[in-house]
This record gives C-alpha cells, structure tokens and sequence, in this order.
C-alpha cells in the first residue's frame, strides 16, 4: 500500500470544488488551439507524461554565506526528506523521482531506502557525490582540490568516494553519477592551469572506468564559486572536451545559473546536443550568479528558449535524446515543498509551451530569413497561459489542480515542525 502525506480526500474534496472551473477553462483554450491545428488532449497527454526529478537537499532550506534560517518541521534526514518529496509528487504529479547526495544522504540499509521509496511512489535519479567539502574522520582535505588536487592521496580519495556513490547507486535503482567539483583557484600563479585539467582527467578517468555497462556519468560546470579566480571545469566548452575525452558514456550537465551573466544557455542546448553531450540539466533561476532561485521566477523566458531546443532536439534525436531533468535550488525564504511545487509547475509549463510552437511556420521564418515572423512564432507559443493543461493532467493523474491551497489546508508543515527535530542554526545549503 503507497504511503500518502497527504490526505487523498482533501485532494479530492478541493477538486471537486474547482473542477467545474477547470473545465470552463481547458475547454477554452483548447477552442483556441483547435484554430491553430493543435489537439490540447494530445498535448495534455505529453504533459502527464513529462516527469522532473528533485533533489534531497532542496527539501531542507538552503543558506546564504553567512547565515542560514532554519524552517520549522524541515527534514534532518534522508527518511524525513523522502517523506517531503512524496508531497511534492503526491499534490504535483511531476516529479516522481528523488536525486539523493553523499555522503549527506547516508544510511547502512540502501536495500531498506529503495523500499521506503517505493512505498511514497518515488524511485531514485542519478546520485551525486561530494568531494567539496570535507566530512568528520576524513583522511585527506580537499582544501587543495580533489579529483585534480595536487596530492595524489587526496585524488585518489576522491575518486574512491564517486566509486562508493556509484555503488550505492546500484542499490538504490540509479543509473547516473553526476560529477560537480569546486576544484580551483583563488589567485593567479596559484596552479598550472593545464595541468590541473591533466589531473582531473586522469582522475575522472577511473571513475568512469568504474561505471556499470547501462551507466552514465554526467560532468557539471561551474564558472565560478568555490574558487573565483579559476574553475576546472568551468564552462561547457571544458565540460565538453573532458566528457569526449573520458568516452561515450560520459556525458555534459548544464546547471542554468552556473555560467556568466547573459549567456545564451539556449544555444549551449543546442551545441551539446548535437555532439551527442547533452546529458541532463539543474533547473534553476538566478538574478547575479549561482543563486539558485526559483525556476521560473526572474527569467521564465530564458527558461521556455531553454526547452524551445530541448523540444527540438527530442523531434530530432540525432544520435540520442534522453537528458535528466533535476530542480537545484537553494530555498532560502520559502517553505522548500512550495518552492519545488511552484518551479515543476513552472518547468512544466514551459515545456508545454515548447509543444505548442508552430514548428513548420517557425523552420520556414528561419529558411526564409523572415526574423520578424520567426521571433512573432516564438512569442505566440510563450505567451499562451497553459495552466489549464497543467492542472488538468494533475488532477486526472490523482494531483491537486489547487496544490498550494491543498498543502496549505493539510497543515503538513505545522505537523511536521512537532514531530521532527529541529535542525539549528548554521551556514550553507544542508
């Protein structure tokens, strides 16, 4: 029997009370897209189809440099996380798998964890190791780096720790290990450029000589932060060279608030994709740098453009089309399970969107070099208000076509903040 948080008849007694509305308003829209040649069922379909994974730590708040504001009833363990996450995809219906980390996710029964998941209707997503910080009776510091740290020692800890990931990934039903350093340097002169990308491929390279057959190993960029004067892997162009280096079954992570203020992450999409790189993404939004906002909430255009080519690439596979789609937040002011809620619906609606761009008018503007008409094909599809698509697959696939009203009135949070420990003040994203 599937564990619920949530209370199925609050779900379905609040439905009842907006269905009548929903269906005024799907029957709307989908009149207007009859006009255009569009079947908004078919496009519903994709969308009950269409699934984002969220990450462990995105249920607990997140921390500024310099502080962090603990959240009443948010979770201290991997156990009261997955619970979190079993809201999300219990009132949302989008997100049914879970991305855990280590070692912050750790626990002696990994056999047990998959069961428990299960049990919330959730499965696993690709596993994240952590070699940027050091962790209580650790050998080596990664002060100095670690997959391309200047002692050998503490590469070779790093490398045993994604190996030990994977390995748990094994248990628990992954299939992906994502790769993120904060390998760098704070001042010029600091190391040899070159060679510290030497080492890293060399030690990345026993990584992935580790990976099951069926396995992929996904390589994240960042271009700043930890290190500010230069990251190892610091942008795609890096992050493409090193994954056609260590082989076929590695493959280029794009996380959206880790380049340069402005880039076009759109056509980084493209470019990877057509290399046969594109490997997955870390959904977020951000105003200055890596600041990991809300999806959605400064640049919801940005994001559409994002999948605009990401739908391209699915019609036209080339090689392969299979990315992993993450949320990657860092809920610093918001209840998480509202944050993560708010940013799959707002993922969700651009990817339904994308669906609705006039793909042989847009391809006959761009042949034509009618700039006007094709930028005018775009902007039609981005503007057209999906929700009634969105909420209609949630409620046909058991979610809640009001999820914050629902969450709100099932007093999880206050229920949570008497049960669970609270988890004290601190500095960072755990």
């Amino acid at each position: 029997m599937q564990n619920t948080p949530i209370s199925p008849d609050l779900i379905e007694d609040s439905n009842a009370a907006n269905a009548a509305a929903l269906e005024d308003d799907y029957a709307s829209l989908g009149r207007r897209l009859e006009r255009l040649g569009i079947s908004i069922d078919s496009v519903k379909e994709k969308a009950r189809g269409w699934s984002v994974a969220v990450p462990s730590w995105g249920a607990g708040r997140g921390g500024t440099r310099f502080a962090k504001f603990p959240l009443a009833g948010e979770p201290t363990n991997i156990h009261e996380k997955l619970e979190d996450c079993a809201v999300i995809h219990q009132l949302g219906r989008t997100t049914p798998r879970v991305s855990p980390h280590f070692p912050w996710d750790c626990v002696e029964d990994y056999a047990a964890l998959r069961e428990e998941a299960e049990r919330y209707g959730l499965g696993f997503d690709a596993v994240n190791s952590n070699t940027f910080q050091d962790q209580p009776g650790q050998a080596q510091t990664y002060a100095t780096g670690s997959l391309s740290s200047t002692v050998e020692a503490t590469r070779q800890q790093a490398v045993e720790h994604n190996i030990a990931c994977i390995e748990i990934g094994q248990k628990i039903g992954s299939e992906r290990l994502t790769v993120w350093v904060g390998d760098g340097t704070n001042f010029p002169g600091q190391q040899d450029l070159g060679r510290s990308l030497d080492r890293y491929l060399d030690a990345a390279a026993q990584v992935y000589a580790a990976l099951p057959d069926d396995w992929l190993m996904m390589l994240e960029h960042k271009m700043f932060e930890p290190a500010f004067y230069s990251s190892v892997i610091s942008d795609w162009g890096s992050s493409l060279m090193a994954a056609q280096e260590l082989g076929e079954r590695c493959k280029c992570l794009v996380d959206l608030g880790h380049h340069a203020p402005n880039v076009n992450i759109e056509q980084i999409v493209a470019r990877l994709h057509r290399a046969g790189k594109l490997g997955g993404f870390h959904f977020n939004d951000s105003k200055y740098g890596d600041d990991d906002l809300d999806s959605g909430s400064i640049d919801p255009h940005q994001l559409f453009l994002v999948f605009n080519e990401l739908v391209e690439a699915e019609l036209n596979p080339g090689g392969g089309f299979d990315p992993a789609y993450m949320i990657d937040q860092s809920h610093n002011v918001t209840d998480p399970i509202e944050s993560m809620l708010s940013s799959a619906e707002a993922i969700a609606g651009c990817y339904v969107r994308a669906l609705l761009v006039d793909r042989d008018a847009l391809h006959h503007a761009q042949d034509s070099n009618d700039v006007m008409l094709a930028f005018r094909t775009l902007r039609a599809a981005f503007e057209t208000d999906v929700s009634p698509i969105l909420a209609k697959a949630r409620e046909e696939t058991g979610g809640a076509i009001d999820w914050l009203k629902v969450y709100r009135s099932s007093k999880y949070r206050e229920r949570k903040a008497q049960e669970r420990n609270a988890v004290g003040l601190g500095a960072g994203i755990v």
